[in-house]
């Protein structure tokens, strides 16, 4: 009977049957066709870790060439904070410290690196060291350039890991005003009395995106490069065009009537108008565009090592404190004839992997150089010296200016300083930092040029206002917290150690401190941390980035 009932179901079951089929077989489709999505992730990771053995292979080849001793690794709370000062600008908190020292699955500094990528305080402080050799550090007019709304922009570009090579053909070629469409400010960083100066535009691009010194020649024939006054000038000369107008940056080829060129005012003589021209491979510009914009796909194209050299070689300087090239807008001419240098590399998988700025930093954190510890086992200076040359021995070189007011200001608290903190402790931050930068000495656009410590900057570290409030024992800063909270005389120095230095205490420094503290309780407790913050501030260790 059962079977029989079932029968008058029959074509219910068989239409559901054939349902469930399609729904298997489109489900399955679906499964199958993710797969090349992940097989594709794999291949990048793939493909990265490939040129991370490549760029390990080369120093490993250099090593072994110049026989020079090679430091061992460090630890990862050294890596930690290179990190942290390289991509945020400060040290990591004793609040990022512990989550770190938590986290005890695989991996663990490769994961950080993403999330520290992620984080936006990476696009503010890549965006200034950007904004820095593309605009300059001047804040100029402000109804007609807003350093600001461009920085800000740059921010947003970095934190999407937008291509490198599409927002320097924009930064090139963009119109409009600046408020509107904030790349045009590399253009309307460049305007003296209320117009656009074509020269240093044309000085600034070789510069910023290639890599290269260019400036000599707007007066005459560069007296060592190649470079030639008549390729500054045609250089220059794609910009003849360009105007201001109620509506931004407009390309017009007449204005009332009048031919729009570049032209060269000579001393009683008519005016030479220039051609735009550049100095190598005419064939990279297109047919179609404007004059700016066939500049631009130059400037970027594919075949252009000079373009993806001089990012990897100025990536590679903010990582280290020290470029691989120095100075860093002065490489030589890439010579086809020579084997692959670090920049080839580098500058290759840049290109081939959609011009990424957040992967060129991964395939760099992850170099063996970077990975290596500051001390060495040399026998002598020039031993010393041979292997810095070689990148045998993590470089030794001094905090930027925004980078030690970043260390002691995330010193001076537990938690992490971010744009999740308290709005109040945002804006103290930030007006600290200017007025510490101000008296402390700006290094504007040559930032990566290593420079000795003045007197005066030891001064103000020694002795400011600045140095002493943040190193105060209060309820209010991490020196109090950490004299009235911690459990016993060795947690408060450990504290003290990994809040301002990002590590623990050697055994000798444990001793020592703990000494200081035996038997000391409130206000005289609060005293001797302060003087324990105070003398880790003045230490070279903390001016260090090691």
């Amino acid at each position: 009977m059962r079977y029989k009932s079932l029968l008058r179901y029959r074509p219910f079951l068989i239409v559901s049957a054939v349902v469930f089929m399609v729904v298997g077989l489109v489900s399955l489709s679906a499964r199958k066709a993710k797969i090349p999505h992940l097989s594709k992730h794999r291949s990048h990771e793939s493909e990265m870790h490939s040129t991370i053995n490549e760029v390990n292979h080369f120093f490993t080849a250099e090593w072994k060439k110049e026989k020079v001793p090679v430091s061992k690794n460090t630890d990862e709370l050294s890596i930690l904070r290179r990190l942290s000062l390289s991509l945020h600008g400060t040290i990591p908190s004793l609040e990022e410290i512990r989550i770190f020292e938590a986290d005890t699955e695989e991996d663990r500094l490769e994961r950080w690196l993403d999330k520290m990528l992620n984080d936006n305080r990476f696009g503010d402080y890549f965006s200034e060291r950007f904004s820095r050799f593309i605009v300059g550090v001047e804040e100029g007019p402000f109804l007609i350039y807003r350093r600001d709304r461009f920085k800000s922009w740059l921010a947003a570009q970095f934190q999407k890991n937008r291509s490198y090579q599409e927002l320097t053909r924009e930064l090139i070629s963009s119109y409009g005003l600046a408020t509107t469409h904030p790349g045009t400010n590399f253009v309307y960083a460049t305007i003296e009395d209320e117009d656009i100066n074509e020269s240093r535009l044309s000085g600034r691009i070789v510069r910023a995106f290639l890599g290269q010194r260019i400036d000599c020649a707007q007066c005459h024939d560069h007296p060592f490069a190649k470079w030639k006054q008549s390729e500054f000038e045609g250089i220059a000369a794609h910009f003849g065009q360009l105007s201001i107008t109620p509506y931004g940056l407009e390309d017009k080829q007449e204005i009332d009537g009048e031919s729009l060129e570049y032209k060269i005012e000579v001393p009683d003589k008519a005016p030479r108008i220039v051609k735009p021209s550049v100095p190598f491979n005419p064939e990279w510009i297109p047919a179609e565009g404007t004059r700016r914009h066939k500049l631009a796909m130059w400037v970027t194209h594919s075949k252009n090592r000079r373009f993806e050299r001089a990012i990897a070689n100025r990536v590679w300087g903010l990582m280290f404190g020290k470029a691989y090239y120095t100075p860093v807008d002065d490489l030589p001419d890439p010579d086809p004839e020579s084997p692959p240098d670090l920049l080839d590399i580098l500058g290759k998988d840049f290109r081939e992997n959609g011009y990424q700025i957040k992967r060129l930093i991964k395939i760099i954190a992850n170099s063996k150089p970077f990975l290596i510890s500051s001390t060495h086992s040399c026998e002598s200076e020039e031993e010393l010296i041979q292997a810095e040359e070689a990148w045998a021995v993590f470089p030794l070189t001094r905090l930027r200016p925004e980078q030690a007011v970043g260390a002691m200001l995330q010193s001076a608290s537990l938690k992490t300083i971010d744009q999740n903190s308290h709005l109040i402790v945002r804006i103290i931050r930030a007006t600290n930092e200017n007025d510490f930068i101000k008296d402390y000495g700006d290094l504007g656009e040559d930032e990566l040029i290593e420079q000795a410590v003045t007197i005066s900057q030891t001064l103000l570290r020694l002795n400011s206002r600045f140095s002493a409030d943040l190193s105060k024992a209060d309820l209010f800063r991490s020196a109090g917290r950490i004299a009235g909270f911690s459990s016993d005389d060795k947690e408060c120095v450990e504290c003290c150690f990994l809040v301002c230095l990002s590590r623990k205490p050697t055994t000798d420094e444990l001793n020592h401190f703990v000494k200081l503290l035996k038997d000391t309780a409130g206000d005289k407790r609060g005293r001797v941390v302060q003087d324990i913050y105070w003398s880790m501030f003045n230490s070279p260790e903390f001016s260090l980035n090691h």
